[in-house]
């Protein structure tokens, strides 16, 4: 059985494993994690706003941001709630180029907020590592 944490604990959760940017909750509420989905659970209490999935919201977040020209790397994680207990389903980490072409994409499941991978683990998968450059300057006297 997966464990529902509170709000306090599965954004302390997020922060600790170095998700500490600003976020999306359903494609809007731009703040911190914590924010973001009290203000979404707020707009939903007040009927102006709804999930689009039943107990599940989409939390979006960029893991590499370094201007609108570069690549960037976004985060989008399927969170399950219920009665204000939350816990990460899936995550999606896509690294798009500067005009938002898909460069590489990794998906994990069957994740719980516990299991899910460090900000920078999840960079990791979908960054690629530069091969070391090798110098092929030829040593010795030349004439």
């Amino acid at each position: 059985m997966k464990l529902l944490l509170d709000l306090d604990e599965f954004a302390k959760t997020l922060t600790n494993k170095g998700y500490d940017g600003f976020f999306l909750t359903q494609e809007g509420y731009p703040d911190k994690v914590k924010d973001s989905i009290n203000r979404f659970l707020e707009a939903c209490r007040n009927g102006t706003d709804r999930p689009l999935h039943d107990n599940l919201l989409s939390l979006n977040t960029y893991l590499e941001w370094n201007g609108e020209d570069k690549e960037k790397v976004g985060c989008r994680m399927w969170v399950k709630f219920e009665d204000d207990k939350f816990d990460i389903q899936k995550i999606e980490i896509e690294r798009k180029g500067r005009y938002g072409h898909l460069i590489k994409k990794s998906e994990l499941t069957n994740l719980t907020t516990s299991s899910v991978p460090t900000a920078k683990e999840a960079l990791a998968k979908v960054t690629d590592k530069p091969e070391q450059q090798l110098s092929f300057r030829k040593k010795g006297f030349r004439l």
